[in-house]
């Protein structure tokens, strides 16, 4: 068996899995505006995906990521490295900054609805955030396909 084609085949899945499922959550924002119970609903919705689904595959994505480059490829291309920062900032900041944000909107969605000023503000910051990760995932993804020397 080829081990370097099954990592990197699963290294794969996992990042079609972790962009898509992040890539759903502008649809699911939408999908809620109707009312407090279906921003609540999609908000719910999203914080599942991020929590049971994304997270744990961009964790895979690393894991994978990793013993490629500790067995077969090494840490001295550029794009490797470039794609390693692209990661840890991508997880600091979805870390730090995205989940509390999500966990926030929801608090204030229940404390004072759509039109409250706390939910503005925390919906405001969260797809700020949200932007930034989205176009840092898919940085990765334009890394790790063209493989800038």
């Amino acid at each position: 068996m080829n081990w370097f084609l099954l990592l990197r085949w699963i290294h794969i899945l996992g990042a079609i899995t972790a962009v898509g499922s992040n890539l759903t959550y502008a649809v699911w924002q939408v999908r809620g505006q109707g009312s407090v119970a279906e921003m609540r609903f999609a908000l719910r919705g999203i914080k599942f995906i991020d929590d049971r689904i994304a997270n744990p595959t961009y964790g895979v994505i690393f894991v994978t990521g990793l013993l490629m480059a500790i067995f077969y490829i090494g840490f001295v291309h550029v794009w490797v490295l470039l794609g390693i920062g692209l990661f840890a900032v991508l997880a600091g900041v979805g870390g730090a900054a995205y989940t509390p944000l999500l966990r926030r909107q929801l608090t204030a969605l229940d404390g004072g609805g759509i039109e409250s000023t706390a939910y503005k503000a925390a919906d405001a910051r969260a797809t700020g955030v949200g932007i930034f990760l989205a176009v840092v995932a898919i940085a990765i993804v334009f890394v790790m396909v063209f493989k800038p020397q």
